[in-house]
């Protein structure tokens, strides 16, 4: 089986499995304020062996060609993604070390926003488990900018389709991502 076949293999395999773990209809109030009859909740998935493994895959794949240096993201949302990510990513020709940027500074320990490899002058990428409007992810963004890092992309398993490409392109930051809303929602 060639390269792109695998790949849409395991898409595939993601995807029914995504929508039989995380996709749910139903009225919810998004981390964004924002009402909606649809759901993604992720942590199931991401916390699934077989999840784990094809996202992190996946989101490698998709890495291919992107400069970086370390991947990382916001807590929670990206944190089940950073480890199978940084494991796997030797398998796929690269050494890509985890980072978290927390909400918020504990007033305790190293106090640190940006935690777990240090990032001061590299390359890195952004990673999150749904996007809606952008702003966790841009959020995670600045902060890594902050401490030094350039970001090189911002990646998504689903983009809601409600704002955060647009946010990312006028920022100035390439995004991706592995699932769009609409192939949950045209599915039935």
């Amino acid at each position: 089986m060639d390269q792109d076949a695998a790949t849409f293999e395991r898409r595939n395999k993601l995807f029914m499995l995504l929508r039989e773990r995380a996709f749910r209809r139903g009225r919810v109030v998004l981390a964004s304020g924002k009402e909606s009859d649809f759901y993604f909740d992720m942590k199931p998935a991401m916390l699934d062996p077989d999840g784990a493994d094809l996202m992190a895959d996946l989101i490698l794949q998709e890495l291919q060609g992107v400069t970086a240096d370390a991947v990382g993201g916001l807590e929670m949302g990206a944190v089940p993604l950073i480890a199978p990510v940084a494991m796997k990513s030797p398998a796929h020709g690269r050494y890509l070390p985890g980072f978290f940027v927390r909400k918020a500074v504990k007033d305790h320990g190293t106090q640190k926003r940006v935690d777990g490899n240090d990032i001061k002058g590299k390359s890195v990428v952004i990673l999150e488990d749904v996007t809606t409007t952008g702003a966790s992810a841009m959020d995670a963004v600045k902060a890594v900018e902050a401490a030094g890092a350039q970001v090189t992309l911002v990646i998504s398993i689903l983009d809601r389709g409600e704002g955060a490409a647009a946010l990312y392109a006028e920022a100035g930051v390439p995004f991706k991502s592995l699932f769009k809303a609409e192939e949950f929602l045209s599915d039935g």
